[in-house]
């Protein structure tokens, strides 16, 4: 299939939302987790980013693409850079067993 381009300015997560959004206590303890489970030995490129992500999910009605801004803004936290550097995102699914739920990842130089 030939690549659709449709000429309209993409909206940000920001933007889809009217006020202020307070992060849940779910998400304080997700946060908290991964960055804890993070190895402190990975070093992020100068420069373009490609970021791979594998998500390993229990459920089929996992959507692939709704972790990704969360697990993103972790990561830039956990390893100090700006996510605006990420230019390419491949990203895919897995169904898994029940308590073998997974994420999987991978940042290099684009």
């Amino acid at each position: 299939m030939k690549p659709i381009k449709v000429n309209l300015n993409p909206l940000s997560v920001n933007q889809c939302w009217k006020g202020r959004r307070f992060k849940t206590n779910e998400y304080k303890a997700y946060e908290k987790s991964l960055l804890l489970l993070l190895p402190n030995n990975v070093k992020i490129p100068l420069g373009s980013l490609k970021l791979t992500l594998k998500w390993g999910f229990s459920s089929k009605l996992a959507d692939w693409d709704n972790p990704i801004k969360p697990f993103q803004d972790i990561l830039q936290k956990k390893y100090n850079f700006d996510d605006k550097r990420v230019f390419e995102c491949f990203t895919s699914k897995e169904i898994v067993k029940k308590g073998e739920e997974f994420i999987e990842f991978k940042i290099e130089k684009l």
